[in-house]
């Protein structure tokens, strides 16, 4: 008996910490919900170095990845947690999926750093493509730095032909950045977490279906509306 009750004692502690840890694991995504919108206000409200609202407009989808931590030591890498948004038919955007995004690199390099990305997804087979799992930006789908600029001339005296446009804002610069090679995937752990339920598809938290959103996830459709109408 006091064998027993040795072994079924550890595993009570983790049962009853369970709960606990989805609390907390909830709590994150919803920072980094929140973080999301706050990084697309914040850079859209930089006078002449926002992306151009055109770009924004014609958007079928918006990656913001707030914090993405880079270090480096002759190997060099970088990873972040973040959000992407899909933009409907009618126009409205969709609750946020939750995405990686990481990529490596080789070289003479030292020190570390936080970034905060957003991706702008021009077509609907590069964020169909994302939706599916995992995604090599340059390699699954044409990527390049973004034009910057308010005015409508930034976004339409250069051809955009490449499907995703990406920028950076690190050290409070803020610029267009190429991150072909890098890896996005979704995260399913956060979307299970934020959510409330196991093994939540993209396609049902992108469509609403059989998914309880969070009421954090306001502010940052509300930003999205705002900024990428």
């Amino acid at each position: 008996m006091k064998r027993f009750g040795s072994a079924i004692l550890p595993a009570l502690v983790l049962f009853l910490a369970l709960p606990a840890a989805s609390a907390q694991a909830a709590g994150d995504e919803a920072a980094r919900v929140d973080s999301a919108a706050e990084v697309l206000a914040t850079i859209m409200e930089i006078p002449e170095k926002a992306v151009p609202p055109a770009l924004l407009s014609d958007a079928k989808g918006i990656a913001i990845i707030p914090g993405v931590i880079k270090v480096g030591l002759v190997v060099g890498g970088q990873y972040g947690k973040g959000v992407l948004s899909v933009k409907g038919k009618d126009g409205a955007w969709s609750n946020p999926v939750f995405v990686t995004l990481a990529s490596g690199s080789v070289g003479w390099q030292i020190g570390a750093e936080s970034t905060d990305f957003i991706l702008v997804f021009k077509t609907a087979r590069s964020v169909e493509g994302i939706m599916k799992g995992k995604y090599t930006l340059g390699a699954d789908a044409s990527a390049a730095a973004g034009p910057v600029g308010r005015s409508v001339k930034a976004a339409t005296d250069i051809e955009l032909k490449a499907e995703i446009y990406s920028y950076s804002r690190s050290r409070g610069l803020f610029a267009g950045v190429s991150l072909d090679g890098s890896s996005m995937q979704v995260d399913g752990e956060s979307n299970d977490a934020y959510y409330g339920k196991k093994n939540t598809r993209p396609s049902d938290i992108v469509e609403g279906k059989t998914v309880t959103v969070p009421a954090g996830t306001e502010r940052l459709k509300k930003a999205l509306e705002t900024y990428a109408r």
